[in-house]
């Protein structure tokens, strides 16, 4: 009987924390974090203010959590869609289509991201995500280079380029200045980075011929 108990408390208790952390991702993006006190998220949340610091010790530590969970998410999703038996090319514009499906269908967070990229007691928070992106996809970017599909030029300056071009079309989609259905942006997205990246336009076409990964990264 005690086990149960336990179990139903920690369910409880992570449904509150969570209540708290989509609270608080909304006022963020509504109003800005500097704005937006903990007063107004446990308002939001309907909960006590004492329950707030069960959970978190103050405001940077709710959106440092929202950083984290949405790095974990994204990298989740990445590894869903991204066909582990591809060659690095096809395995780096998977995981560019999945970065922006997964993205889209958070706009509410990262916008929330964008409005507080240029808090200098944020920015290394944020950037933590970009590092992590870009170490990932020079991985792949190694691996492509040795096999000859992926031109010989210095890994991550690649990957940092590909994070950019990833970020840049999902902002202009999450902004509305991209219009068109998301899947179709994603796999332009997906077609610029092979094109970007490869050692000549055959093993481009060949890369962009394999299977996609809008679709593999909402499951």
């Amino acid at each position: 009987m005690t086990d149960e108990l336990d179990r139903r408390l920690t369910r409880q208790g992570q449904e509150r924390k969570q209540q708290l952390l989509e609270q608080a991702s909304r006022l963020f993006a509504e109003r800005g974090y500097a704005e937006t006190r903990v007063i107004d998220i446990v308002h939001a949340a309907g909960v006590a203010k004492g329950l707030f610091y069960w959970y978190f010790e103050n405001k940077e530590a709710v959106f440092r959590e929202l950083v984290e969970m949405s790095r974990q998410q994204m990298r989740q999703n990445q590894a869903l869609a991204i066909d582990p038996t591809a060659s690095p090319l096809v395995r780096i514009r998977q995981g560019a289509e999945a970065s922006i499906v997964f993205m889209s269908e958070h706009r509410r967070l990262y916008s929330m991201f964008d409005l507080e990229s240029l808090d200098p007691k944020l920015t290394a928070l944020l950037r933590q995500g970009g590092d992590v992106h870009a170490h990932d996809t020079a991985h792949h970017i190694r691996q492509g280079i040795e096999q000859g599909e992926i031109r010989d030029e210095d890994p991550l300056m690649l990957a940092w380029g590909i994070v950019g071009a990833v970020s840049s079309y999902s902002h202009l989609h999450r902004t509305g200045r991209l219009e068109g259905p998301l899947e179709e942006i994603a796999a332009f997205a997906g077609r610029f980075v092979v094109y970007t990246l490869a050692a000549s336009d055959d093993v481009a076409r060949d890369a962009c011929a394999a299977p996609g990964a809008g679709l593999a990264a909402r499951s």
